[in-house]
This record gives C-alpha cells, sequence and structure tokens, in this order.
C-alpha cells in the first residue's frame, strides 16, 4: 500500500484547483503552457536528456507577458504543496508515515521499559522548561495576508478527510476554490519591507492563529501521558514551554529598532495579550453560569445570584479599560498608566484561580477542567504581555557609550583601555549609589539610543522582558557595561544579561571568559546563582564551516556546563539555530538529544527563525506536535542522557574540526576567485532588492563575503543548489579520516555517539537537496569563463563528499530511513526546477541589459527567489 497515497491526492486536488483558477483567470494558453511545463520537468527529473533540453528551451523562449504567470504559477503551487505536507502530517493517513507520531507517549513508554524512577520522572517534569524565541529573521518570504489564506485552506483539506454529505462535500470544494482564487489575485511579494513593528504583528498573529489554541491542548496531552505513567498530573501553574520574541528588540545591525518601536512592540503585545483574554472571558461568561459556590467566590462577586459570571464580567471590564488604555498610549510618547488597569499577572490569574477552587470545592471538578483550565494555563503561558521581548545590542555600542562618557569626564577613552582597567571602572560603579552620567552631558544620537533603549527596559519591568543578549560579546566587561547601563536606567528586577558567543574563536574563548566573570564575587552576587549564555550557530558556520562550528558549540556547551558546575551556578543555554543545516537547523529533537550530557539541565531557550516559525507552528494541530516533539526530547537529554564521548571520539573530533575548517576557508578566504564566483552563480546581489525583513543584508553596505550577514550567505547558495555552505569541508576532511585509516573509529562514533550521528545525518539531508546539474547551469549562464573551473572544482567535491557519506552510512540511497523527509523533498523538486531556470533566465537578463528589464520581469524574478524558497523549505 501506498503509505502517501493520501498526501499526494492532496497535491493533486489543490493542483488541480489552481490549474482551474488559472485557466478562468488567464485562459486555456496559459494553463496549457503551465502543464507542458510541469510534464517536460516531471521526464526530466526521471532522467529523460531530451525532455530536460526541452524544458530549457520552453521557459527561456517565454515572452515578456508569460514569465510572471508561469512563475508565479510554480510558486504558488509550491506553497499548497507546503501546505499539504503539512496537513498530512497531522491526518490520520499521516501519522502513521511520519518519524515520531506520539513523541510523549513514545517517550513514556521508554522510560518505563528502562525503569526509570517514577520520583526522577517527576523531578524531570518539575524541572522541564523550555522558551521558544520567535524572530523575525528576512526569510520569511509569504506575507501575512497570504499565510492566512493559506491556514484557511488547510482547515479545509482537514474538512475533506472527514465523512461530509454531499453537500458538505462540494461547499468545502467551493471555498477550497475560492480560497485559491484569492491567493492567486493577492502579490505574493511585498511591496515595501516590514517595519520591526509588522515582523512583530506577525508573531502576535502565529499566537492568536495557532499557539493559543495549541498551548493547552499540548498541556492535556502532556497531562493524560503523565496521569497514565505516574498516576498523577501536571499541576495548574505548570508552563513548561513559554515563548518570548525578538521581533522589535533585535536591534543588532538594525538601525530601524528604536527605543520608541522597543515601546510600541511592548504596548502592542499587552494590547494583543487583553483582547485574546477578553475572547476567553467572554466564552467562560456565557458557560459559567452555576449558582452553586464557595463563600470566597460569593463575597468577591458581592452575593451575585450567577457569582462566577460576575466575578468574570467584572475581570473582563477591567481588561477592556486596560486594553482602551493601551489603544491611547500607543499614539502617545507618554502617557501617565493609572492605578487600575489590570497590568500584572497575578491580577488576571487571581480572580481565574478563584472561580477555579470554587467549582472544585462546589464538587463541579469536570467543569473547573473544561474551558477555564484553558484559560488559566493561557495564563500562565503567555501573561498579560503575551511575548516576553529580548533586548538584543552589539558589544561595541555598549562600550561607545562609556568611551563618551569617559572623555567627558575628563578619564580618558575608554575604548583604549585594557581590559583589567574596563572592569575596574566598572565593577567601582556597579555598587556606587551614586548617579553615574551627568545632567548636562549630551551624548551623540548612537549614545542616546542606547540610554535611551535601557530607560525602556527599565519602566516595562520583568513580565514583560526576558533576556539582553550581547552580541559579538568577547570579555567580561561587555556584560558588567550593559549591567551599569541597566541599573543607571533605574532597573529594579535583574534581568538576565546573556554573552552571544558567536564566532569559532568567540565560542573557543567562551569557558575563560565566562570563568573570569564567575570569579568577580559581585558578579556571582549579582546574578544569584543564574547564568545564561548564547551560542552562535550562524555566524561560527559561515566562519568555519559546519562541522569545525558544530565541534566548537559543542565543546564550549562542555566546558560552560563543567564550570556552572564548579562555581554552583544554573546555566541556561541559549541556542540561536535558524533553519537551514549552514544555521544549526535541522530536525529540532534529534539537534537536542546530540547536545553534550547536562546541557538541559538549566533548561532550554532556542530561536525559531523566520520561516520555520510557520512549518512548526502554523496550525494548531502541527504546533501541538512540535511541542510535543521539543518536550520529548528536552526530558529524554534529562533522564536517559546520551554518553560522555569517549577519549578517542574527542581525538578524531578535533581532527575532523581543524581539517574541515582548513578546507572551508581554503575556498572561501584564500581563494581570490571565490568572492567573484559566488557573486555571479547565485542571486546573492539580488536578494538585497528582496523586501523580506526590516535588516539590512549586510552589517557593512561595502564589505565583501565577511560582512554579509549569515541569512542571504545561506539564502543565496540555496538559490542555485549547491547549498555550499552546509557541506564544505566536511567531506573532505571525512575522507582524510578514513584514508588514515579511521573508518571503523568512524563506524562507532556514528553507532554511539548522538553528537556525531546527526551530523552525518544532517549531511545527508543537505546532499538530498542539492543538486549538482542545476548549480552547474547557473554556472554555464552566468558566471564568467574564467570562473566556471571553480564551480565545476565545487561540484567535483560535492559528487565524492556524497559517494564518501553513502560509503560511511552503509547505504546506496540518501535518506532511505526517513522516507517521509525523502518524499517530502522528491514531491517538490518538479516544480522547483521550472523555477530555477527560470531564475537562471531572469538573471541573465538583468545583468546584461539592467536598464531594459520590465517591471514584470523584475517581479517575476523576485517571485522564482520566493518560490525555491518556499520548495526549499529551510532556506534560512
Amino acid at each position: 500500500m501506498d503509505q502517501y497515497a493520501a498526501l499526494r491526492a492532496n497535491v493533486g486536488l489543490l493542483g488541480t484547483e489552481l490549474g482551474e483558477t488559472l485557466r478562468q483567470h488567464l485562459g486555456d494558453a496559459v494553463l496549457q503552457r503551465v502543464e507542458q511545463i510541469r510534464q517536460l520537468s516531471k521526464a526530466a527529473r526521471q532522467g529523460d536528456n531530451q525532455q530536460a533540453e526541452q524544458l530549457r528551451q520552453v521557459l527561456t523562449a517565454l515572452s515578456d507577458d508569460e514569465l510572471l504567470p508561469v512563475a508565479r504559477a510554480f510558486a504558488q503551487f509550491l506553497n499548497l504543496a507546503n501546505l499539504a505536507e503539512q496537513q498530512f502530517s497531522i491526518s490520520a493517513a499521516g501519522r502513521s508515515s511520519i518519524e515520531k507520531p506520539e513523541p510523549l507517549t513514545e517517550l513514556f513508554q521508554r522510560l518505563q521499559q528502562q525503569a526509570i524512577a517514577k520520583a526522577d520522572i517527576r523531578q524531570a517534569l518539575h524541572d522541564l522548561s523550555i522558551e521558544l524565541v520567535l524572530t523575525a529573521h528576512p526569510t520569511e518570504v509569504a506575507r501575512r495576508t497570504l499565510i492566512h489564506k493559506l491556514t484557511e485552506i488547510a482547515g479545509c483539506l482537514a474538512a475533506l478527510e472527514q465523512p461530509q454529505t454531499p453537500w458538505q462535500r462540494q461547499q468545502t470544494e467551493l471555498r477550497l476554490t475560492e480560497l485559491i482564487s484569492q491567493a492567486w489575485h493577492t502579490n505574493e511579494i511585498r511591496e515595501q519591507r516590514p517595519t520591526p513593528v509588522d515582523e512583530a504583528k506577525s508573531g502576535f498573529a502565529v499566537i492568536e492563529s495557532s499557539l493559543w489554541q495549541a498551548v493547552p491542548d499540548f498541556l492535556r496531552e502532556l497531562d493524560t501521558d503523565l496521569q497514565r505513567a505516574l498516576g498523577e498530573g501536571l499541576p495548574l501553574d505548570a508552563a513548561p514551554v513559554r515563548f518570548s520574541s525578538w521581533m522589535g528588540g533585535d536591534r543588532d545591525g538594525n538601525p530601524f529598532v528604536t527605543a520608541k518601536v522597543t515601546r510600541q512592540v511592548l504596548l502592542l503585545s499587552r494590547w494583543k495579550a487583553a483582547d485574546l483574554f477578553i475572547k476567553d472571558l467572554d466564552l467562560l461568561s456565557t458557560e459559567l453560569s452555576m449558582n452553586q459556590a464557595s463563600a470566597e467566590l460569593q463575597a468577591a462577586s458581592e452575593q451575585a445570584s450567577e457569582p462566577y459570571r460576575a466575578v468574570l464580567n467584572k475581570l473582563r471590564q477591567q481588561l477592556i479599560y486596560t486594553r482602551d488604555w493601551l489603544t491611547e498610549a500607543l499614539k502617545h510618547d507618554r502617557l501617565q498608566r493609572p492605578a487600575d488597569l489590570i497590568w500584572h499577572n497575578q491580577q488576571l490569574l487571581e480572580p481565574l484561580l478563584l472561580c477555579y477552587q470554587s467549582l472544585q470545592q462546589s464538587g463541579m471538578t469536570r467543569i473547573a477542567q473544561g474551558r477555564l483550565t484553558d484559560t488559566l494555563r493561557r495564563g500562565y503561558a503567555f501573561g498579560l504581555t503575551l511575548l516576553k521581548l529580548d533586548i538584543r545590542q552589539d558589544a561595541g555600542r555598549h562600550a561607545q557609550v562609556f568611551s563618551e562618557l569617559t572623555r567627558y569626564l575628563g578619564l580618558g577613552d575608554y575604548a583604549a583601555w585594557s581590559e583589567a582597567d574596563r572592569q575596574a571602572f566598572l565593577l567601582r560603579e556597579l555598587p556606587n549609589k551614586r548617579p553615574l552620567f551627568p545632567k548636562q552631558w549630551q551624548p551623540s544620537a548612537e549614545v542616546q539610543e542606547v540610554l535611551d533603549t535601557c530607560d525602556i527596559v527599565a519602566r516595562h519591568g520583568s513580565e514583560a522582558l526576558s533576556t539582553y543578549v550581547i552580541s559579538m560579546a568577547g570579555k567580561p566587561s561587555d556584560v558588567l557595561a550593559v549591567q551599569l547601563l541597566l541599573k543607571e536606567a533605574g532597573i529594579s528586577f535583574p534581568m538576565p544579561v546573556a554573552p552571544l558567543f558567536e564566532t569559532l574563536s568567540d565560542l573557543q574563548n567562551a569557558p575563560d571568559c565566562m570563568r573570569q566573570l564567575l570569579s568577580i564575587d559581585w558578579y556571582r552576587g549579582y546574578i544569584n546563582g543564574r547564568q545564561e549564555v548564547m551560542i552562535g550557530y550562524s555566524d561560527s558556520a559561515k566562519d568555519a564551516g559546519v562541522l569545525a562550528a558544530a565541534w566548537a558549540q559543542y565543546s564550549a556547551q562542555e566546558a560552560l556546563v563543567q564550570l556552572s558546575r564548579d562555581y554552583g551556578v544554573k546555566l541556561t543555554l541559549f541556542h540561536g539555530r535558524g533553519g537551514t543545516i549552514g544555521r544549526g537547523g535541522g530536525p529540532a529533537h534529534a539537534a537536542i538529544l546530540s547536545q553534550p550530557p547536562g546541557s538541559l539541565v538549566g533548561g532550554l531557550r532556542v530561536t525559531e527563525q523566520g520561516e520555520m516559525i510557520r512549518f512548526k507552528f502554523g496550525l494548531p494541530q502541527l504546533a501541538v506536535r512540535s511541542l510535543a516533539l521539543y518536550a520529548s526530547a528536552v526530558l529524554e537529554g534529562l533522564l536517559l542522557p546520551p554518553p560522555v564521548p569517549k577519549a578517542s571520539w574527542r581525538q578524531l573530533m578535533s581532527t575532523l574540526a581543524s581539517d574541515s575548517c582548513d578546507a572551508y576557508r581554503a575556498v572561501v578566504r584564500h581563494n581570490p576567485e571565490f568572492v567573484p564566483y559566488f557573486r555571479a552563480a547565485t542571486p546573492e546581489q539580488e536578494l538585497g532588492k528582496l523586501p523580506l525583513g526590516s535588516r539590512p543584508a549586510k552589517r557593512n553596505p561595502t564589505g565583501g563575503v565577511e560582512s554579509l550577514r549569515a541569512i542571504p550567505w545561506i539564502f543565496a547558495w540555496s538559490q542555485n543548489r549547491l547549498m555550499l555552505p552546509a557541506w564544505l569541508g566536511a567531506g573532505s576532511a571525512l575522507a582524510k579520516a578514513v584514508d588514515a585509516g579511521h573508518s571503523t573509529l568512524l563506524d562507532e562514533m556514528q553507532q554511539q555517539w548522538p553528537f556525531f550521528a546527526t551530523r552525518l545525518s544532517m549531511l545527508e539531508m543537505v546532499f538530498l537537496k542539492a543538486d549538482a546539474e542545476i548549480a552547474a547551469y547557473y554556472d554555464k549562464v552566468l558566471v564568467p569563463a574564467a570562473l566556471q573551473p571553480l564551480g565545476e572544482q565545487l561540484r567535483q567535491q560535492l559528487a565524492a563528499d556524497r559517494q564518501l557519506l553513502l560509503q560511511l552510512i552503509h547505504s546506496d540511497t540518501l535518506m532511505a530511513k526517513e522516507g517521509w523527509i525523502r518524499e517530502s523533498i522528491m514531491l517538490r523538486n518538479t516544480y522547483v526546477d521550472p523555477l530555477h531556470i527560470l531564475q537562471v533566465e531572469l538573471l541573465k537578463r538583468a545583468r546584461q541589459a539592467p536598464d531594459d528589464l520590465t517591471a514584470q520581469s523584475n517581479r517575476a524574478l523576485m517571485v522564482t527567489i520566493a518560490g525555491i524558497a518556499a520548495g526549499m523549505r529551510n532556506s534560512g
């Protein structure tokens, strides 16, 4: 039986509906052209060279009028195919085909088989702390309005899987037709770049449309599994998964994120939370019409005949008043906050808990555990601030503040001081009671912006804010500087300050930097036994290649875990992962379990970026499954930790890391032809024109590859299917190890060490997505003849690395054990291939005669970029 038949049927249905839309609005000729291209692409994929050549001829001969509709048709289809896949993964038919359909149930069964003590499971659940940090990196190519339509289409597919009368089925199909038509008539490319506030709103939209329902559903699922395994459920106030955000708080290299923007996002977050809780209370007030109540509730309701309604309606009115005040506050820079707003979580939770306890005492436990429990759980998970906001800023910007200040005070230039002098100055000022900044001092606009941000942080409190992240941190003074700035702003809570170690040398120096910090008495007293450290995946991989970066990340984490034990500090590691392999991405479950033992004890914080937010959390049931995968992986890491690597594994891994870094840098840094080749062979230059995120593509607009952000660097290579950053260097290092006679040891590492096994599995996925023929076509048409040998050399390396990997995993097929992922990639290839050929043609026209490029052709180029990104899925 074909286990993917239901998926193919849905993909076919959506394709037919899209075809019908094309026929209605563009006529039979365009539909026939699209269908001809699809058939040729399918035959070409099956190895028919003649059809492949014809496909290229048809696509390069398209007229200006045909380019855009054809590009849009294939891009739209990929969005629909992705959606069909998402829906399939949560449908009854799909659950039997995907990996780990019931991750929590499966884990609890394994814990039982391995005789893990109930007390240990209880403790692990008590300590379970997962914080998912939503970030708006410029990889989400779909507009919010289109995402809404896609969610509605998913609802239609779900309805069609249920038994329906002929009339009901007809209505669902009509709605499906209407939605696909709406999507076709909506511009899929934004006209303007989103602002940081727009990005934050898209984060709120994910919560409203999916996570608001998914979080209580997930907690019910976890509760049921616990009842079965331990005979007791989750405590009511359990919030094992919480959400934070960087949208509106991440100012690293983004000039558009200002203190004003941060304030606006913090207020909007509260506005949205109030709005969502008002809707919950509307529903609860309708349902909780009972009159039997505890004496406490009767008193709180002032002896009303329907006490639950009275208490809930009063809370609802206060929230409406708060929401109205927030509406006004968003229009004014400073507005005095009245005392009677619902501002702190306790004000929300107290009346809800009063109702809950009263229902329990009155023998109405079933009712208490219904919708009221869901609302309480949202109260604990989201609270009145919805998403806690992180602040991120570059270490150099904080140093600039003290540089200007010390010059003004006649103390010399902080920027020129040694690390010891900086620390002495900061540690002298940190416990000092008098203000440090003179009233008459007038700092530069850049410094004032940093001070204004700290002022906003101090005003908004610990319920609204999570962590202050320092990018490009490398020294203890980088952390102490932020703590002094926050103290001077009048902060009343100890905000966690996390250094971000992101380049290879930063990661290697991280343990030494943290040891110096933790040996400072004042610092240890201030952090109160808790420390957060952020590990950067993107920049370390861009700097040294994936294998060297992965080992540096692992080694840094291991050393930091040991250091925190030595100092009696609870360490939370914050993983700055991207969606793609080259930025630490890949299946979350495997990634978590491949971390060093002990690294999850202080909880897990991890970024969820760009388009991955939609792929993991875009539909409520999908979000429940993603949360269950996270929870099961962290619990497994706590209760069944991976082995401590043997000395022989470490030794070989260090050699592999060093060899792979050398091989990677030999190409990327030391080959003078590399940068011009990269610019010619990928649409890197054109990516900057695509209005994806609010952040500029480069930190330094005139710099080379080193100044390019990790995201466009990866994005560009996934567009031409060479996928270079995700594999370069790894295969060369592995080949050297095999030649040196280490095959048996590599085998052992693969079998027994999750860290190493996960690296090889990531390479499998990359090699399955990479396509040397497509990359060669980009080179043939776009790359100057003098640079083409470099491309040929890289493709030969890709082929050799792929062959070696198959040998190491003892298989003749990539991803043979991951049928679902393999099927998913193969399914999309037929539709991505024409977009590649179109993109090459449009890039050629744009580069040869930029002035002749019509608005239609330019938009078609943008659509190919967005379409390929949708087809490649984890593109950023």
